[in-house]
Formats: C-alpha cells, sequence, structure tokens
C-alpha cells in the first residue's frame, strides 16, 4: 500500500480507538447513500409505471392497426389480411369494428366503445382471452335469441348487471323520421366480463361478435380495421411502415407507440425530470464531503507540513484527499444501490403500496429493476463525489510547510 492510501484510510478513522470512522465521515457517507438509494427506488417505480402501462395496454390492443380513409371502411378483409400477413414478421392479423355507441340497463346507462371482435383469432392478437374473469370469447358466437356481448368488470358494476343479463345498446346513427333522427336500439345479452386491471378500458370497452356488430350498424361486409400482431414490438414502427408500403392508398398502419406518443413522451420526460432532481440530492451530499475534507486538511495541517517537509509533492498530497473523498463516495454508493435494491425488491415481491385503479392505469405500485440505470447512477454518484475532492485536495496541495510549523 502506497504512503498515500495508507495516510487516507487513517483520516477517515475515528480519533477513538473505538471508532471505526469519525462522524463526519459517517455522515457524509450516509448522505451519498440516501442520495443513490432515493434516485434508485424512484427511477425503477417510474421504470415499473411505463412497463406495466405498456403491456396493459399491449394487452388490450395490439401492436399494429390498419385501418382505411374510405368512409366505408375495408369491405375485403381477406384480401387484406392476406396482404399483411405476408409481410416480415407478422404474427398473427385479426378484424375488427369499432363505434361509440350508450349502453343502458334498468340500473344505469353509460357511454362506451363498441368493439365487434372474431372470437376465434381475437386471442392471438391481444390478451383479451386471459383477462376474461367470467365465460369466454367463444361465448359471442352462440347462437341465441339476443347476441351476446362482453363487458368490463367496471362496466358492469356502473350498470348493475352480471352475466346473463340483458343490456341495450343505443346508437345515435338510426333511421330519419318526419320527427327527425331515430336512435337505433338493440338489446343484448351479458355473455362475459373481462378485467384488464385498467380502469379506462374496463369502465368504457364493450365486446361483440362482428356480425352483430355489422349487422346493428349496417356495415354488410365491411370493417373498420385489422389488427396485427408481431414478434418484435420495439420493430413495430418499421413493421407499419412495411405494412404502409405494401397496401398503398387508402390504407393506413399505426403502430401502438404512435397511437400512445403522448402518453409515453410524458412519461419519459417525467422520468428525466426526476433523474436530474433527484440527482441534486447527491450533490447536496457531496458538500458534506468537501466540507469533511476541508475539515481535514485544517485539523491535519501540522502532518502535512511535515509531509511536505520529507518530500512529499503536491500530486502526493492531493492523492492523500482524493482517495479519501473518492472512498466516501463509493462506499456511499455501494450502501446506496444495496439498500435501493433490497426496497425495490420488497416493493415488487409483497406489492405492498396499493394504487386507486380509477386515478392511476393500476392497482398497485410496480417497480422494475434496470441494470442500466444501477450502473448509471452508480457512476454519477462516484463522479459527483470524485468532483468533490478536487477544491479541498488542491487546497491541502498548496500547503506552505513553513507557515504551518512556525510555531510549533
Amino acid at each position: 500500500m502506497s504512503y498515500s492510501w495508507h495516510i487516507a484510510v487513517r483520516y477517515l478513522r475515528g480519533k477513538h480507538k473505538r471508532a471505526p470512522i469519525s462522524l463526519n465521515t459517517f455522515i457524509s457517507i450516509a448522505g451519498v447513500a440516501l442520495g443513490v438509494m432515493t434516485l434508485i427506488v424512484v427511477l425503477s417505480v417510474m421504470s415499473g409505471f411505463e412497463h406495466d402501462l405498456k403491456k396493459k395496454i399491449l394487452g388490450t390492443n395490439s401492436p399494429i392497426l390498419v385501418m382505411s380513409f374510405d368512409d366505408k371502411g375495408i369491405t375485403d378483409s381477406a384480401g387484406v389480411m392476406k396482404k399483411v400477413m405476408a409481410q416480415p414478421h407478422v404474427v398473427a392479423a385479426t378484424p375488427f369494428t369499432y363505434s361509440e355507441v350508450m349502453l343502458t340497463s334498468p340500473n344505469g346507462v353509460s357511454g362506451i366503445v363498441l368493439k365487434g371482435i372474431v372470437p376465434k383469432t381475437e386471442g392471438a392478437v391481444t390478451e383479451l382471452a386471459n383477462n376474461m374473469i367470467q365465460g369466454k370469447l367463444e361465448d359471442l358466437g352462440q347462437p341465441g335469441e339476443k347476441p351476446g356481448i362482453i363487458l368490463g368488470r367496471e362496466l358492469a358494476s356502473m350498470l348493475g348487471v352480471v352475466r346473463g343479463d340483458t343490456v341495450s345498446v343505443v346508437s345515435p346513427f338510426g333511421t330519419m323520421t318526419p320527427m327527425g333522427m331515430a336512435p337505433k336500439m338493440k338489446e343484448f345479452t351479458v355473455s362475459g366480463l373481462f378485467d384488464t386491471g385498467m380502469y379506462e378500458y374496463d369502465s368504457k370497452m364493450a365486446y361483440t361478435s362482428i356480425p352483430a356488430a355489422q349487422e346493428f350498424f349496417g356495415l354488410g361486409d365491411s370493417v373498420t380495421g385489422l389488427e396485427v400482431k408481431v414478434d418484435d414490438i420495439d420493430q413495430a414502427a418499421t413493421i407499419a411502415a412495411g405494412i404502409q408500403d405494401a397496401l398503398g392508398f387508402p390504407f393506413r398502419a399505426r403502430d401502438w407507440l404512435q397511437m400512445n406518443r403522448s402518453l409515453f413522451s410524458a412519461l419519459k420526460l417525467e422520468k428525466l425530470t426526476m433523474f436530474v432532481i433527484l440527482v441534486l440530492i447527491i450533490l447536496v451530499a457531496s458538500f458534506n464531503i468537501v466540507s469533511t475534507l476541508i475539515m481535514i486538511v485544517m485539523e491535519k495541517s501540522r502532518e502535512i507540513a511535515i509531509l511536505k517537509s520529507m518530500g512529499a509533492t503536491r500530486a502526493g498530497i492531493m492523492k492523500i484527499f482524493m482517495i479519501e473523498g473518492t472512498v466516501i463516495g463509493v462506499v456511499g454508493t455501494v450502501i446506496g444501490v444495496a439498500g435501493g435494491y433490497i426496497i425495490c425488491w420488497v416493493l415488487d415481491a409483497t406489492q405492498l403500496i396499493s394504487l386507486p385503479s380509477d386515478v392511476y392505469y393500476i392497482n398497485h405500485l410496480p417497480v422494475l429493476m434496470d441494470p442500466v440505470e444501477f450502473v448509471v447512477i452508480a457512476a454519477a454518484a462516484i463522479l459527483i463525489s470524485f468532483a468533490a475532492t478536487l477544491y479541498p485536495s488542491w487546497q491541502a496541495a498548496r500547503l506552505d510547510p513553513i507557515e504551518a510549523l512556525r510555531y510549533e
């Protein structure tokens, strides 16, 4: 061990033999550890929000939607689907219809989105089949006096209906009468309930079969668009561009990130802002390192002067205090990373903190621990701690031994 390391470690110790480190050193280490731990927990929670939100959105919606600028929608859905399935990275596709209607029951009324689907192929594109809590998607295709409809759990609660009850679907586009436009109404049987865990979907979405939707809305054989599943959602934009080129006008292909751009852009901006704000905590902690080193320099000025008179160079003196401050930063960072990991693991394993699903998209506090973020945070903390050593080290190096030892 060089003399710089030996002296730096010695200065970190307490004045008493029983104290492994001095009080000032302990406070400096605790400040860095607290800042790193806070930064890790907050960024992991925000990453969890982004990941969980992405998962739930893609569980309810497909990564790519293919639609038409034509007011009639897509009339040749089978031909268009054949072209879409021929594109690279496309795994599955299914047609759908999309309409805004009013849903009524004896106990309530709600404006919703009614989506027509093909029960046999919908499960291959979205996670709707896995989100069913009562009934199955195939129940929509069962013959009966009234067509079937699947409601979200929150929507069913708002309307006060259960599986087997009857609800009325009211469309504002009806028939023209001498008294004006008469809304079109039809009764549906609740054949199932689903729960995505997202209040916005569970309270505003309903599903029926495409034939029932086409008959009710008078669409004929046309559909609103196609849902497309791909093997890599991160490449959805590129795949959508290829589908767009293959189909040409009047078709358009939109990927999931484009349809939710404002939401995920806001999440990224908020995450960046929180990172900058919380780094300031580590900067504040670094001032503890500065003050600790300055106090040590003032306290050890006689020893520094003796070292310089014995031949120690300015670089060697600077190295002593740079090592001391960096050790404080490294130890604090290691403790902070370990503490942050433990807190994140506990939050993720126990789901200790619950959230109101009608305010947030999810019902518990999500956590996603990203190793890259851990490395970046640790590197930033150590770099800030090292920067905090520069001024005290320079002050110690420029100490004049003659002035320090004049009255000794």
